[in-house]
């Protein structure tokens, strides 16, 4: 597996070694000691555990987020598609961290079989790019009503570059959501 920071320096692009042949291909999607080791390579600490795995599947243009979950039941998340592509964006919303307020995003596909691991302390939310995506991922808690919080995905003091030509098709809370300078944060 090879672990990339991105420019933020706590999200990590995770891409797995693939073996194929004329048969197909085989690979690694999640193994403790090599996440762990490789975040620890990068300078990063060792998350808590996986304790809930999620599956959604979204039509071309669905976006969902900005979501994340405040303690006692914050999440991080290690995120993948198995089918389509997306567009998956992480935000840091640590109030002290000198990142704060600020995104990346990376394109998450079926074909480059890219992953990205998401602190606790980031929003997460992503775009379907195919008509067809399925977007995987692991988190280190359970998912908790009460702890569960939103930010707009199109907050004009984040400024996160969507693909343009794309209508977003949004869920009532997504599209209500609050501004981050609003927002309950880390």
């Amino acid at each position: 597996m090879k672990f990339t920071a991105t420019r933020l320096p706590d999200v990590v692009i995770i891409e797995p070694a693939v073996f194929g042949d004329e048969r197909g291909w085989f690979m690694e999607s999640f193994n403790q000691r090599r996440f762990h080791d490789g975040l620890g390579a990068l300078g990063l600490p060792t998350p808590r555990p996986f304790l809930q795995d999620n599956e959604s599947q979204s039509a071309r243009g669905v976006l969902r987020g900005l979501h994340y979950q405040l303690p006692p039941h914050p999440q991080g998340k290690l995120v993948r598609v198995v089918q389509g592509a997306v567009l998956d964006v992480a935000v840091d919303i640590r109030r002290g961290s000198p990142h704060f307020g600020q995104w990346v995003a990376v394109e998450l596909t079926a074909e480059n079989r890219r992953q990205l691991w998401i602190p606790e302390g980031f929003a997460h939310g992503f775009m379907a790019l195919s008509d067809d995506a399925r977007f995987l991922y692991k988190t280190t808690d359970t998912y908790a009503r009460d702890c569960e919080r939103a930010i707009r995905w199109d907050d004009p003091a984040i400024g996160i570059a969507w693909p343009a030509g794309v209508a977003p098709l949004l869920a009532p809370k997504d599209a209500g959501a609050a501004l981050l300078a609003d927002a309950d944060t880390f």
